[in-house]
């Protein structure tokens, strides 16, 4: 819903030549994708913000059962920041501002009080109008109105959490926002992998593609229009570009040798991958899209991998394991370039991930004999673990640089999960079955 004012070749501990050295073949298709993940909060700040979330209005047929105040909920109690109020402890079920007697609420031990509705209006559209006020003061943080479609109701109530978030923590919510995953399910031969994008918190899931053959690396465009990622559907390893919504895709590379790891360029006309040619030694390229022409960056008998762009599109980090073992260096964005290396802390450090702003590296780097996710501040070099499981891979930021997602093991199973970048909050995406791994968290929308 539009508002009116009032966007993996290799995973380090399983070696960088070995994972190089992966061979598959083949499609299929599919029209439905498995259930939703289920939420498992694993941590919040020991004094959330105590909030009361009000039952909104219906438009009962409209809306299609959906629970616009539940989503809200579910959304602000997931970020670890947030407690609501249990419905059954309301006073009263206000739906507008001037309904609410903030004494009364400010006595329930809520410091905020979130009211709205949910109408039809012209052309079989919704709008959903909500109201946020501070019960110590009475002041109004928010009044807003979004309207669309009814299938885009849940989008909307995402985007009131987002106005909710940035009004009371300063912080631009991504609720509203997409990620994308690799699930996998069932053994070999039969194992079979899917593509799936859904919103930020795993629910309303469209499957992008399924094969019976292993899919890597997902990457968003800028734009979150396209998803980039490795398929092996052809016996051999080979770079897609996809249209999300419609399902269009073209393959963009499928050289001699190692196709991997595409990453987006900022401004959406080029990939980054890694390529390794008929001798087999991989380096960092940049293709662009229109013209098919290449441009090597790197040319060292190291394995160089996993390459993610700046933000500003001038310079690329990578993995490289040309000092004895996988380390994080940058590079300029022009042939003849030399990188220099990045990362000094522990004998392990990969997969790099640059946050929206810049000013932060989310990496894989080995500690205490585990996998897990560290932040590295780019201007001071202090580096920090976020993780704390054992075999912790593919960071990705959240578009508001906020929030870091990553994939974990519960037991034997890959389940996704989120930490904050202060480390205080976090929480668990598991599949109902299978297991699911490699994700990407997309952009803002428009």
């Amino acid at each position: 819903m539009r508002p009116i004012p009032a966007s993996q070749l290799v995973s380090g501990r399983r070696g960088l030549a070995g994972a190089l050295a992966l061979m598959v073949v083949g499609l299929g298709a599919t029209h439905d994708a498995r259930a939703a993940l289920q939420i498992e909060i694993t941590s919040g700040v020991r004094d959330p913000v105590p909030i009361a979330i009000v039952p909104f209005a219906r438009a009962v047929a409209a809306d299609g059962g959906l629970d616009v105040a539940e989503v809200v909920q579910h959304d602000l109690e997931g970020s670890g920041r947030f407690r609501a109020l249990p419905r059954e402890r309301m006073p009263a079920t206000p739906t507008r501002a001037d309904e609410i007697a903030p004494a009364v609420w400010k006595g329930t031990g809520s410091d905020y009080v979130v009211v709205g509705r949910v109408t039809a209006i012209d052309n079989g559209q919704l709008a959903v109008d909500f109201d946020l006020l501070n019960t110590l003061t009475g002041a109004r943080l928010a009044a807003q109105r979004f309207v669309g479609a009814a299938s885009a109701l849940r989008n909307a109530a995402h985007r009131v959490s987002d106005v909710i978030y940035q009004k009371i923590l300063g912080v631009r919510g991504a609720f509203a926002t997409r990620i994308a995953y690799v699930a996998a399910d069932g053994s070999p031969p039969a194992q079979r992998y899917q593509l799936i994008v859904s919103d930020a918190d795993g629910a309303n899931q469209h499957l992008v593609l399924e094969s019976r053959f292993p899919l890597m690396s997902p990457s968003w465009s800028p734009d979150g229009q396209w998803l980039a990622y490795v398929s092996f559907e052809t016996k051999h390893s080979g770079v897609y570009v996809q249209l999300v919504r419609s399902g269009e895709r073209r393959q963009v590379s499928a050289r001699a040798g190692v196709n991997g790891a595409p990453e987006w360029s900022p401004d959406g006309r080029k990939l980054a991958l890694t390529l390794g040619g008929g001798g087999g030694n991989p380096d960092i390229y940049i293709l662009d899209l229109a013209s098919q022409e290449l441009t090597r960056l790197t040319d060292d008998p190291a394995i160089d991998t996993e390459p993610v762009w700046a933000p500003d599109g001038h310079s690329l980090y990578f993995t490289s394991d040309r000092a004895g073992s996988a380390q994080i260096y940058r590079i300029a964005a022009q042939s003849g370039a030399h990188p220099t290396r990045i990362t000094f802390g522990g004998s392990y450090n990969a997969r790099p991930r640059v946050s929206p702003d810049g000013s932060q590296l989310a990496m894989v780097t080995l500690d205490n004999g585990a996998y897990r996710i560290a932040v590295q501040d780019l201007a001071s070099g202090t580096a920090r673990v976020l993780s704390h499981g054992r075999l912790d891979e593919s960071p990705s930021f959240a578009p508001n640089g906020a929030t870091l997602i990553y994939s974990e093991r519960d037991g034997e199973r890959g389940v996704l999960a989120t930490v904050s970048t202060d480390g205080l909050t976090g929480l668990r995406l598991k599949a109902p079955q299978g297991e699911v791994r490699e994700p990407a968290w997309g952009p803002f929308s428009p």
